[in-house]
């Protein structure tokens, strides 16, 4: 078989069918819609089967910890009786120290089970770390594909640092340079070695964090005899989200509202080889963040499991300036130093907990390990060198690309939050020349987490605004 780019793009569907051994045209239905749940279900585990997975791979059941003194703190901006408790699911304890290890020992518990002789994940992130870690321990070949360079070979330096972690852990990294090649060579390794696709995406990385907000719901409730008031979720592709809010309902935590949570990297595209190396975030921005919500069958599996929108209460974005701020104020007064992409969420916690009130709480749903190429002053030097302003000044007047604006203050720390009929619409883009049946507009309320009602009417409003 050619291996020209065009060739292998058209065998993509059936490299991921044999890659994952799931048929996922089982799932399909009439129109556009598909049976979501069945998919998810048809897995083969239980909950339970997800506990005692993980747990048997050091992953799970990490500590809950109060912030009070980033309470307090937050307070001093709050009016009177506002500002909530924060709290903090400390995910860096988990083997390979991020939460990416719940999803990573799902992916290689099924590869093994299945009989394949190794794994590959393509991912410039904590996931790659993850599944190196898992494969180690699982005796499987792992090989993470990376897209860490731009065109003159500068690779970000929390990237680099990835690398090491995945050889550390006895890991093949493969490093390319930004832009469509990643897919091409990830499907062609695929191809090649016969290995699994132990993708973000499917059903069993997404299950693979229902345990984490099933922990956080029955831990709170032992504390605070209640569920949480707020969670906020750090988004990217989705799948933290969908699978954080997916054990919370599994939990009875059904009235918890749920936050996605990015740095606002407005202006700068992903696949941009000069804008590639202008952001400090690798993950956790709008980059990612917006196109998968809005559109989340973009990743590497023909159905994707993670699906934010149907979970989704709030979106907000914060700069880059505030979450390396709050990432050395949770230093400073909690004296836990974690990297700064697990502190998103912490950074609009701290501005959101300033509209709840004292008896509420709001719990920040992950954290990360940190060190080295993922160090807030590695990725402030790099960007410095880059010719990126660093200065202080009004964090919501930052410009991506251009300048970084740290805070003078936890009280200049502020959310900008994104209109949710906007992502709906964009989503909704998709099927602009479409003939929608009844079935069709079901399945996106759904997928919208709204009513059949409102997504005729969004469809039609989007109509008279492109006239």
């Amino acid at each position: 078989m050619s291996n020209s780019y065009q060739s292998v793009m058209a065998r993509k569907a059936e490299i991921m069918k044999e890659a994952l051994k799931l048929d996922y045209d089982l799932y399909e239905d009439e129109g556009i819609g598909f049976n979501y749940e069945k998919m998810m279900e048809d897995s083969g585990f239980t909950l339970e089967d997800v506990k005692k997975i993980q747990l048997a791979n050091n992953v799970g059941k990490t500590p809950l910890i109060e912030l009070p003194r980033l309470s307090m703190y937050a307070r001093k901006f709050s009016k009177d009786g506002y500002g909530a408790r924060i709290f903090l699911k400390d995910e860096a304890a988990n083997i390979s120290g991020s939460f990416k290890a719940r999803r990573a020992a799902m992916s290689i518990y099924q590869a093994k089970k299945l009989g394949f002789k190794g794994v590959v994940a393509a991912t410039s992130g904590n996931y790659g770390a993850a599944v190196a870690a898992l494969a180690a321990r699982a005796g499987l070949k792992c090989i993470i594909v990376q897209e860490c360079y731009d065109s003159n070979g500068i690779g970000q330096p929390e990237i680099i640092e990835k690398a090491r972690a995945c050889e550390a852990y006895g890991a093949e990294v493969i490093q390319l340079s930004v832009g469509p090649e990643l897919f091409y060579e990830f499907l062609k390794i695929l191809e090649e070695t016969k290995y699994f696709n132990a993708s973000l995406y499917s059903p069993y990385g997404v299950m693979g964090i229902e345990t984490l907000g099933y922990e956080i719901a029955t831990e709170m409730m032992e504390k605070e005899k209640k569920y949480p008031d707020m969670l906020i979720c750090t988004n990217a592709g989705g799948g933290n989200l969908t699978g954080t809010a997916r054990g919370l309902i599994k939990a009875g935590a059904n009235e918890t509202i749920v936050v996605a949570a990015s740095v606002d990297l407005s202006g700068l595209h992903m696949a941009s080889d000069r804008d590639f190396n202008q952001k400090s975030f690798t993950t956790g921005h709008t980059g990612f963040g917006i196109p998968f919500s809005t559109f989340p069958d973009r990743s590497d599996v023909p159905r994707s499991a993670a699906r934010p929108l149907r979970y989704m209460d709030h979106y907000v974005l914060v700069n880059q300036g505030s979450v390396f701020f709050i990432t050395e104020a949770l230093a400073l007064l909690e004296g836990l130093e974690r990297g700064p992409a697990g502190n998103i969420s912490l950074a609009a916690a701290f501005s959101l907990a300033q509209t709840l009130k004292q008896d509420q709480v709001i719990v920040v749903q992950e954290s990360e390990y940190t060190g080295a190429g993922k160090h807030m002053k590695a990725q402030v030097s790099f960007a410095s060198d880059r010719g990126i302003e660093i200065k202080i000044g009004d964090p919501l007047k930052e410009q991506p690309g251009k300048n970084i604006i740290f805070p003078s203050s936890g009280s200049q720390i502020k959310h900008k939050e994104l209109l949710m009929d906007d992502l709906r619409k964009s989503y909704l883009k998709h099927y602009k020349d479409q003939e929608l049946t009844e079935n069709d507009i079901s399945f996106l309320a759904i997928e919208l987490k709204t009513s059949n009602e409102h997504v005729i009417e969004l469809m039609e409003d989007k109509d008279e605004t492109k006239k």
